[in-house]
């Protein structure tokens, strides 16, 4: 099954917009776990067992593994994810933007390695920093169009044509780039209008949301501005006010996760058409 019909029968099944991402900070696990050389791999396998019915997707932050030397715990996780939860969606965020053979080995590395079914990738370079991925002809490449930081305006805002360049990327990829039909965009909940915008160039395609929860994204503009037709279309993602839901990193850490993420999935379906 490739990645845009494993996503929308997620969507279905899960009755679920909710992306869980998954950004382990070992300063912030429950003391029980401190010092333990498992440690990332235990902790991500609890909040995966404690949402994975709440989630249209599971996305693994690579650089909070990479920092601690923890792509084997980064392997055993996505391992896990494919073993108990293959209907769910694997995106390795990694937004990686190079070209040629380098990107092809980055491509393996995402694809072939980390067994994920879409990797995020950055534009600047042009379609030569995306082509290579191409190749998995059944994998996703979720391409950074409308960030959530403030700094994204430094650049996406710059008039191309007649319009700004953010628009430039969405219809690029939605026109010229999507040889496979498995591409998706990244447009941040922190600019609801822009996300509306996106949609209407790009019809139905899948955009990754971030910025709800511990950035602020307002959840009723974002599921009104980015919904399609049948009310799904959107990869809403969360993960810090879910992974750390429990105030005092207690041991209840995936109780707490599952009751934010339960509250996040229903705040989202109570402003989504058909649900």
């Amino acid at each position: 099954m490739n990645f845009i019909d494993k996503l929308s029968t997620a969507w279905t099944t899960s009755n679920s917009l909710l992306c869980v991402g998954l950004d382990p900070d070992p300063s912030k696990f429950p003391g029980a776990m401190h010092g333990k050389p498992a440690a990332i791999f235990d902790f991500c396998k609890a909040i995966i067992d404690a949402t994975a019915d709440l989630a249209c997707a599971f996305k693994p932050q690579i650089a909070y593994f990479a920092a601690l030397g923890a792509e084997a715990q980064l392997e055993q996780v996505c391992a896990y994810l494919r073993a108990n939860y293959p209907h769910v969606p694997l995106l390795l965020d990694a937004k990686r933007g190079d070209i040629g053979a380098t990107a092809h080995q980055y491509a393996r590395e995402a694809y072939d390695r980390y067994g994920a079914d879409a990797v995020t990738l950055s534009p600047y370079m042009g379609f030569d920093s995306v082509e290579p991925y191409l190749a998995w002809q059944d994998r996703g490449q979720i391409i950074l169009c409308r960030t959530s930081n403030p700094g994204g305006s430094d650049l996406q805002f710059l008039d191309v044509g007649g319009r700004p360049l953010y628009q430039h990327v969405a219809a690029m990829v939605a026109n010229q780039w999507n040889r496979n039909g498995q591409c998706a965009l990244v447009v941040g909940a922190t600019f609801p209008d822009e996300l509306a915008q996106v949609r209407a160039l790009v019809g139905a395609m899948p955009i990754l949301v971030p910025g709800i929860g511990a950035q602020g994204g307002d959840v009723a503009a974002t599921v009104a501005g980015g919904q399609t037709a049948a009310g799904t279309g959107l990869m809403i993602s969360s993960s810090r006010a879910i992974l750390y839901a429990s105030p005092a990193a207690g041991e209840d850490f995936a109780a707490a996760a599952r009751r934010v993420a339960l509250a996040t999935r229903d705040d989202v379906n109570a402003h989504r058409q058909g649900a």
